[in-house]
């Protein structure tokens, strides 16, 4: 991504700020500060603009599908567009394209208050504008996740990033209590409404952050090609694989609760809009509890003993729904369902931030994200259908009793082993140069190292961890060479798209990189360094 600004000196109390273990230490950073608040007001529409969209379903049709389906039309965009969004959020000014998403919203804000106006408002076109409001989410939710860590200290990310959990269900809590007060005594159009006024204001204040772009002196990178380089980040890293896994499983499960809860709420005893906005207030409150909790837990528990015991909770409280008689019952399973969901999201969130290094940091939080929105919009989708044919408690008795056996194998069976890596950005590589750079095909990097052939199969596993730094960076193909007339002698080949993508990755070494190349480095004979060839690679002539 293009480099940003240096970083603010630190004000005093930015500086204790820096070091402390209170859960609110962040909220001393000043932008950190108003940008949470900007994505609390954020997610505040988002929560009225789902609760408002749910409810008026259930007045348009009383078909558990399509009442599930706003469940899927507003998370199914992230799924669809998160990659694309986040490659243009490490692209381009990510303020400018934050500000863009907030009048996007608006917009769609106010189709949707003159739809329920004109009387025009069908399922279908709910379903519709629920969808265009999600590509907003689509387009905001990776522009923000790529910021924060370079808002506060490293050591305050978890932290931080519990915060936004509590935004999140802080707005949960707002968000519908504000919903279901104008559904009450106004109608849903003025939900709509005050979701658009919101919106721009969030907007407005965005616009006054001073925040420089800086942008790259090698350019823009083309979207299809930052894409391709985000994905094979991801799939060259076991930890995000990982994260990837396990977040997926945890949000196909809990779904259900959300997706199905407008039906629960009307089946309780004197259940109606109120009930609905209470349960999800109750579950909003028991995250931001467990978020005032989270650094103990995090200091007494690994992040995979937190996420098993999170969703065996979560679990525990689906089973309660599924046959909770009244509001007495209902209330506190949704305090314990809002409270294993921030410990196992924040948990999981942590360990995909410590994952990515700042240049990918987008994509691959988008790709996290989509993992979440993807397993959100399947999941809801298939207990909606799964309620259709059977009942709402059939449905979540399963989703209870699957999710804590999937999750079970998966931190069994896909275990991550890998070491973090420091990821801190290096300029200890030397950037080549070239008389005349090549400004079409492909560029094609040649390391030959001559080592001990009794170290062979030791100096092939490293190699293999150089493949991976190398894709990860963005290296179009990998290839390790033996000569088979000198066992001593290996070459290590790179293929990159171009002589300015090659350039790139000299930009997005990190000191985890120097140290694997020192360790390369240990293997090579003789007092000369491996010898580094740089060839251009002709596009082929049309027959």
């Amino acid at each position: 991504m293009p480099p940003e600004s240096a970083p603010a000196p630190l004000t005093a109390a930015e500086a204790a700020a820096a070091v402390s273990n209170s859960p609110l230490a962040p909220l001393k950073f000043a932008v950190f500060r108003m940008l949470w608040c900007v994505w609390l007001a954020a997610n505040i529409c988002m929560w009225m603009n789902d609760v408002a969209a749910a409810w008026l379903m259930t007045t348009l049709t009383t078909s558990p599908l399509w009442v599930a389906l706003v469940q899927t039309a507003s998370t199914l965009p992230v799924f669809l567009l998160g990659l694309p969004s986040g490659a243009l959020a490490d692209i381009l000014d990510r303020r400018r394209y934050f500000i863009v998403t907030q009048f996007w919203v608006a917009a769609v804000a106010l189709l949707l208050c003159a739809a329920i106006v004109l009387d025009a408002m069908t399922p279908p076109l709910l379903l519709a504008l629920t969808f265009a409001n999600g590509v907003g989410l689509a387009m905001r939710w990776p522009v923000f996740a790529a910021i924060v860590p370079d808002l506060v200290p490293r050591s305050q990310l978890p932290a931080a990033l519990a915060l936004n959990g509590v935004t999140m269900n802080a707005s949960r809590i707002v968000g519908p209590l504000a919903a279901g007060a104008l559904i009450a005594s106004a109608g849903s159009a003025y939900v709509f409404v005050l979701n658009a006024v919101l919106s721009v204001i969030s907007a407005f204040v965005l616009i006054r952050w001073r925040h420089e772009h800086v942008p790259s002196p090698l350019g823009r990178e083309r979207l299809f090609s930052a894409m391709r380089v985000g994905v094979q980040f991801v799939r060259q890293s076991s930890r995000l694989k990982a994260v990837f896994l396990r977040i997926a499983l945890f949000f196909f499960h809990s779904t259900a609760l959300l997706a199905l809860l407008p039906l629960i709420a009307r089946n309780l005893h004197g259940g109606d809009a109120a009930t609905f906005t209470l349960l999800l207030a109750s579950m909003g409150a028991g995250a931001i509890t467990a978020a005032m909790f989270l650094p103990r837990l995090r200091q007494k528990m690994t992040r995979d003993t937190l996420v098993l015991r999170g969703m065996n909770l979560q679990s525990v409280a689906i089973a309660v729904m599924a046959f909770a008689p009244n509001v007495y019952v209902a209330v506190p399973a949704m305090l314990v369902a809002g409270m294993a969901w921030i410990t196992t999201a924040n948990s999981l969130s942590v360990s995909a931030q410590l994952a990515l290094p700042n240049w990918v940091r987008a994509r691959g939080m988008s790709m996290y994200q989509m993992a979440i929105m993807g397993a959100s919009a399947f999941g809801a989708a298939l207990w909606g259908h799964v309620a259709s044919i059977g009942t709402v408690q059939i449905s979540l008795c399963i989703a209870a009793a699957t999710g804590s056996l999937g999750m079970f194998l998966a931190q069994r069976l896909a275990a991550d082993l890998s070491i973090e890596e420091d990821l801190t950005p290096s300029h200890e590589f030397k950037v080549p140069t070239a008389e005349t750079p090549p400004q079409h095909g492909h560029v094609v990097a040649t390391i030959e190292y001559r080592i001990d052939p009794a170290r062979a199969a030791e100096f092939q596993a490293v190699m293999q961890e150089s493949r991976r730094s190398r894709l990860r960076q963005g290296a179009l193909n990998w290839e390790l060479r033996r000569d088979i007339a000198d066992p001593a002698c290996y070459v290590e080949q790179i293929t990159d798209e171009s002589w300015t993508e090659h350039l790139r990755r000299f930009d997005r070494v990190t000191a985890a990189d120097v140290a694997l190349r020192e360790r390369k480095l240990g293997f090579h004979l003789g007092d000369s360094p491996p010898l580094v060839t740089r060839w251009a690679v002709d596009p082929a002539p049309k027959p």
